[in-house]
């Protein structure tokens, strides 16, 4: 088993180098920066920048979901009916959104530990407890957009007739019903352009993350640009690589957005 396990574990370093956009065979700086300070391997930096974008858009896409998942929950208490939820709602989207980002990720990268270390003390545990940078970031980031997205979600919900809610119980759908199969796709088309500019944001906001150590595109191409003195050309490097991911998520969001506009269509 364990023969298998590491076979499968060179094939995959071998396809990961192949497709390496960076510093695989056909990467970017394999083929395009030898000999220079982008280069890959001991002679250049691009195999910390690879590894810096990699660690950039795994931690926006990790966070997308959570927050999306949180937004809607949000959305959902804030039109309930208990008074309570609503309330709840209210004080979390204003806590949120009235922090500034940075100050939310030093709350969540030094408080939760701080938190989560009392908590375990008071049932036994001693051992010390350490959050990394990528798990507070992705938290920080989680609660910040899930307070703007509980707003979009909102307004989204608003726009949706009430006689909506109505036929699906006529036609005897129990409400998860009517929400997941009636309310949800004219959700996301409603939503879906505030989401969009979320999802900008939050790959900006990503940036963030690098003060508390974690080793992302502005950190990465930080350390390059003091070691090499050469701080015009790695942050430009860095404002490329962001402008990539910007353009990247534009044609992405544009086939989401057609696909969701045919499926209204077909309805």
């Amino acid at each position: 088993m364990s023969g298998l396990a590491s076979a499968l574990d060179a094939l995959w370093a071998l396809v990961s180098h192949i497709f390496d956009p960076f510093c695989g065979s056909v990467g970017v700086f394999s083929l395009f920066a030898n000999n220079t300070l982008l280069a890959c391997g001991d002679s250049g930096w691009g195999d910390e920048i690879g590894f810096g974008f990699k660690v950039t858009v795994t931690l926006a896409c990790a966070t997308l979901p959570i927050g999306l998942t949180i937004g809607f929950l949000i959305a959902l208490a804030a039109q309930s009916q208990e008074k309570l939820l609503r309330r709840a709602a209210a004080i979390y989207t204003t806590i949120f959104r009235g922090l500034p980002e940075l100050l939310t990720l030093f709350i969540v990268y030094y408080g939760l530990q701080i938190f989560l270390q009392a908590a375990l003390a008071a049932i036994g545990f001693q051992e010390r407890l350490e959050i990394n940078a990528f798990f507070a970031g992705m938290i920080a980031l989680a609660f910040v957009f899930s307070s703007y997205c509980a707003e979009v979600l909102q307004s989204a919900f608003k726009a949706i007739p009430n006689g909506q809610y109505e036929a699906g119980a006529a036609i005897g759908l129990s409400k998860t019903k009517t929400m997941l199969l009636v309310i949800l796709p004219q959700l996301i088309r409603i939503a879906l352009p505030g989401i969009v500019n979320l999802w900008m944001n939050l790959l900006k906001d990503t940036a963030l993350v690098s003060v508390v150590g974690l080793t992302d595109i502005i950190r990465q191409t930080g350390i390059a640009a003091r070691v090499t003195k050469e701080a015009f050309l790695f942050y430009f490097i860095a404002c490329a690589l962001y402008l990539v991911l910007a353009i990247l998520s534009s044609i992405a969001i544009g086939f989401i957005d057609r696909w969701t506009k045919r499926a209204g269509v077909s309805r």
